[in-house]
């Protein structure tokens, strides 16, 4: 009886071997990444992967335009040619615009206080969502976070020379693609 009951729990432990080694990678256990720095003080950090910056989406438009891609977190600027001229990644505002073609309404240069109570500067506007302004800026700190979800903000945050190279690039009445 005991052999039958350990040729049953081998068999059992081959089978289950079996699955999880052709499992597809969306349901199989995560495989623990170890390295020598992890082991020897305790701590792993994740590391940030850096992807290649997305294309630029078929179908934004043509001529001089800022492309901002919603799910990507992306902006392209784009010259009277066609020519990508600089592509960023941005943090969104808690509140978006519907994807379409938008233009610069308004800027303002000197450093002023956003919506979220952060000092910014080089606030270019495009639009309006749920009666907020939203426009591209930049932290005076460099700060990217995620902004507070229960805050009506319209800050698409940008690094500070991203910033100052969206400042140059857009004035009043550039276009503005937002794409999803």
């Amino acid at each position: 009886m005991a052999g039958l009951t350990v040729a049953a729990l081998a068999a059992v432990g081959f089978l289950a071997y079996q699955a999880s080694a052709n499992a597809p990678d969306s349901v199989a256990a995560p495989k623990p990444k170890t390295s020598s720095s992890a082991a020897a003080t305790g701590h792993d950090k994740p590391k940030k992967d850096k992807k290649p910056p997305a294309e630029l989406p078929a179908g934004s438009g043509t001529g001089k335009r800022v492309v901002y891609a919603l799910e990507d977190r992306q902006v392209w600027l784009v010259d009277t040619a066609g020519d990508v001229t600089r592509t960023f990644e941005v943090m969104p505002s808690a509140l978006n615009p519907p994807p379409g073609t938008y233009q610069v309404g308004t800027r303002s240069g000197p450093a002023t206080k956003g919506s979220d109570g952060l000092m910014i500067e080089h606030v270019v506007r495009f639009a309006m969502a749920d009666g907020v302004s939203v426009g591209f800026s930049a932290a005076l700190d460099g700060s990217m976070e995620s902004p507070d979800p229960t805050l009506k903000t319209g800050g698409v945050r940008m690094s500070r020379a991203d910033g100052d190279a969206m400042w140059e690039f857009a004035t009043v009445r550039t276009k503005v693609v937002v794409v999803p």
